[in-house]
């Protein structure tokens, strides 16, 4: 293990007080706070940016066939905060079981445990001395003290961390995971009445905290399970900060009652969407009733010390927790909810006088038949920077869904595009690739990905274009020897590669591609298409699993069409999986309707891995296309005016489903069964949604997708032509680092320098 000479050095006793350490720890840290950190294969990533890689080739060859199967994904902005030198700590749930493994049986989902802690993770520590109470139910007390939470249950929440190291610095950052333990004091004349079972059972219930993964399907379901996730790790990391910082001043005196004030100053908490919303009455709840700060003052440090990342505009995503849960599961931040909205509420009374209207639409609390807590408007008040993740979905909530905030408080609302890591995503995943461009550039773009523009002075070379093509096939090769192991389906590699890799949602527009695919059966024509979705959980996805698969029997079958066409739903979809599929790649589907993606940081992956893109104007397709040239990506649909008119105008979808014969044909086939011919009605209600209940437009984007397809297929005839395209995709991916994103979070949100200096080894004679 590397140790830094910085504050943020990861050792066996993280609070340790030394002579040289100490100039050090007036560090400003920042704390990340997700409840979906997904830890993909460890080793390989580490050994990337210790520099290890080559030494460690043949020991994790022999080491690959039993590595640990460790859930999603890896953070890439942990990633990019220790290279860049940052303070940074990650906090979430360390979960017993990560989102389901999917399993597709005669073409329906099947959900199996994933059980990914089965055989322990040597990757994590735990800490059992940081170990923290959390509390819930109870009831509060007004006294002359001040305010009392009481008769809590409470969890212990016992932290886990992760080493997450810098690039080629010597820096590693921590992510502290927080594991829901029971407290261990039975009362044993429970045991003695014959309680002892139900005192075990009721353990178990508290440990059931950090059990399970809610999977993110862009719709809220208020939970009471989640919503105790939600506050255990919100009230573990913030006693954990809070201990941090005191400690920072006074060695290891933790229970001292001192000044907060200059808390801002000295720690940064980035709120990653909604669900870490709790910070904010939480820290309120800690200087309010526990240092016995005045409520102005301690909302002063609340909002400079907050900052909230939106993730999306989607309406039913937005978490909208029922004010009785709130009630009886945490009694006292209610309170402290309420009083915030009353102080929120007269400021915008003095600000817009008599505008009754306007007082609704931003109050914290949404009346109805059930009252509600909006926690994005929560996360926007208690904040003193709002940020969306890419620029047209930062405009978008500036101008339609927080309109109102923004137009009170234009200076919290900022932009900060998403970005990925090239360590993992380019380095790792396609070293093919990244010899390619170091041998033309040099190394260096790997931490300044700025640098691939330099590619653009190669476009034109022949030995370039020659490589680039060369290991795209050598990837496409290896990936269909996989899909033959794994799916008995034999793919001619020569075929165009299609890759739709989403979350399966309507707004991200599986079934325009649906529709492409069967266009293309019916015409009986030439690429080979591939559609790989991530895990979803709610009925309508499921179905459109089931089209996807039952259009692929079909074709897949069908002797004239031979492997002009296949069509393959690869199950349970996870980073190990995309570090094949990315690489692979010929074509990546960014065809979500414009103004409901907000950014994708797939679309980055692929653009960097040598893929060009279909796609429409949403998302950070928009910044893709203006740094590779338009002209080098396949755009098409509607813009974001042109979905606003749509709407004003109302969308017809039956009148384009008379107009154009080919989307009828499509369309006719799914409703009379021609895929599905043991169960003709199988896909009905697909087909209404889509002809009577379709939000997201698909019939009016038919067209114009299917033109630009055509374009594709044109293009990819001409290998050079279509290689020098990736090559300015390639050179414009600079913009697309999670080091760049990472860097104006630090420069413009939490008042920090990011700082690439190598930090001297303690075995470095220098």
């Amino acid at each position: 293990m590397i140790i830094s000479k910085r504050s943020h050095q990861l050792c066996e006793r993280d609070d340790v007080i030394s002579p040289l350490s100490a100039p050090l720890l007036l560090l400003q840290r920042v704390y990340y706070l997700s409840l979906e950190f997904y830890m993909g294969r460890t080793l390989q990533n580490t050994m990337v940016n210790l520099g290890l890689e080559s030494a460690c080739d043949e020991a994790i060859y022999q080491v690959v066939s039993v590595r640990f199967p460790i859930g999603l994904g890896f953070a890439c902005f942990l990633d990019s905060m220790a290279s860049l030198g940052l303070a940074a700590y990650g906090y979430g749930i360390r979960y017993e079981f990560g989102i389901f493994n999917q399993k597709v049986v005669n073409g329906w989902q099947v959900e199996e445990a994933d059980d990914w802690l089965r055989y322990g993770n040597p990757w994590e520590k735990a800490r059992p001395e940081y170990m923290r109470p959390v509390h819930f139910y109870g009831r509060v007390q007004h006294t002359a003290e001040g305010v009392k939470w009481v008769d809590t249950q409470v969890v212990l929440a016992l932290p886990y961390d992760t080493p997450v190291p810098g690039y080629r610095n010597n820096i590693v950052n921590t992510m502290r995971l927080w594991s829901a333990k029971a407290p261990c004091d039975f009362n044993l004349k429970d045991f003695n009445v014959g309680g002892y079972i139900q005192a075990v059972l009721d353990r178990n219930l508290a440990e059931n905290i950090s059990r399970v993964l809610y999977p993110n399907d862009n719709f809220f379901e208020g939970k009471e399970l989640r919503l105790k996730q939600e506050y255990f790790v919100v009230a573990a990391t913030l006693q954990d900060i809070i201990r941090r910082f005191k400690a920072s001043k006074f060695g290891s005196t933790e229970f001292v009652r001192i000044d907060l004030s200059t808390l801002p100053d000295k720690v940064a908490i980035q709120l990653n969407d909604t669900h870490p919303a709790l910070a904010i009455p939480e820290l309120m709840r800690i200087l309010v009733d526990v240092e016995k700060l005045s409520w102005e003052k301690a909302w002063d440090i609340v909002i400079r010390t907050c900052a909230y990342t939106n993730h999306t505009v989607l309406p039913e995503a937005l978490e909208r927790w029922p004010v009785d849960l709130f009630q009886n599961l945490l009694p006292r931040h209610l309170e402290i909810i309420y009083e915030i909205n009353r102080r929120h509420m007269e400021r915008i009374t003095q600000l817009y006088p008599g505008d009754v209207d306007r007082m609704r639409r931003m109050s914290l609390i949404e009346e109805g038949d059930v009252k509600k807590i909006n926690m994005a408007h929560l996360c926007i008040v208690g904040s003193h920077a709002v940020n969306g993740v890419a620029r047209i979905h930062s405009d978008i909530i500036k101008s339609t869904v927080f309109k109102d905030f923004y137009e009170m408080d234009p200076h919290k609302f900022q932009n900060k595009t998403n970005g990925i890591t090239p360590r993992r995503w380019l380095v790792m995943c396609n070293p093919g690739l990244a010899d390619v461009i170091a041998e033309r550039i040099g190394e260096d773009y790997i931490r300044d990905l700025d640098q691939l523009k330099k590619l653009l002075d190669f476009v034109d070379d022949e030995a370039l274009i020659r490589d680039v093509a060369k290991v795209k096939q050598e990837n496409k090769l290896k990936f269909a020897a996989h899909l033959e192991e794994h799916y008995k389906v034999k793919i001619n590699s020569d075929s165009m590669f299609d890759i739709h890799v989403k979350r399966i949602h309507e707004y991200k527009r599986q079934l325009l591609n649906c529709l492409h695919i069967i266009t293309l059966y019916n015409r009986t024509t030439h690429p080979s298409v591939l559609c790989f979705q991530a895990a979803p959980g709610y009925h309508t996805a499921k179905m459109i699993i089931k089209l996807i698969t039952s259009i692929g029997d079909v074709v897949n079958n069908d002797p004239v069409v031979g492997d002009r066409l296949k069509v393959i739903f690869l199950e349970n979809y996870r980073v190990t999986l995309a570090e094949k599929v990315i690489p692979a790649a010929d074509l990546s589907e960014q065809i979500s309707t414009a103004g409901t993606e907000a950014s994708g940081t797939g679309n980055m992956k692929f653009m960097l891995n040598g893929a060009l893109t279909i796609g429409t104007m949403d998302g950070a397709n928009v910044e893709m296309a203006e740094e590779a040239g338009e002209e080098n990506l396949f755009i098409f649909g509607m813009r974001v005016d042109d979905v606003e008119a749509l709407d004003k105008k109302g969308y017809d979808a039956v009148s384009y489903y008379n107009r154009i014969p080919e989307l009828k044909q499509a369309v006719d086939q799914i409703s009379a069964g021609f895929f599905s011919p043991d169960h003709p009605g199988l896909f009905k209600d697909l087909v209404n949604m889509l002809m009577h209940h379709d939000r997201f437009k698909v019939f009016a984007d038919y067209e114009d997708y299917i033109q630009c397809q055509d374009k594709v297929s044109a293009l990819y005839k001409d290998t050079k032509a279509w290689t020098k395209k990736v090559i300015h995709n390639i050179a414009g991916c600079g913009k697309f680092s999670s080091d760049r994103t990472i860097s104006q979070y630090a420069r413009e949100i939490w008042g920090m320098e990011p700082n690439l200096e190598k930090i001297a080894a303690p075995d470095d004679p220098r």
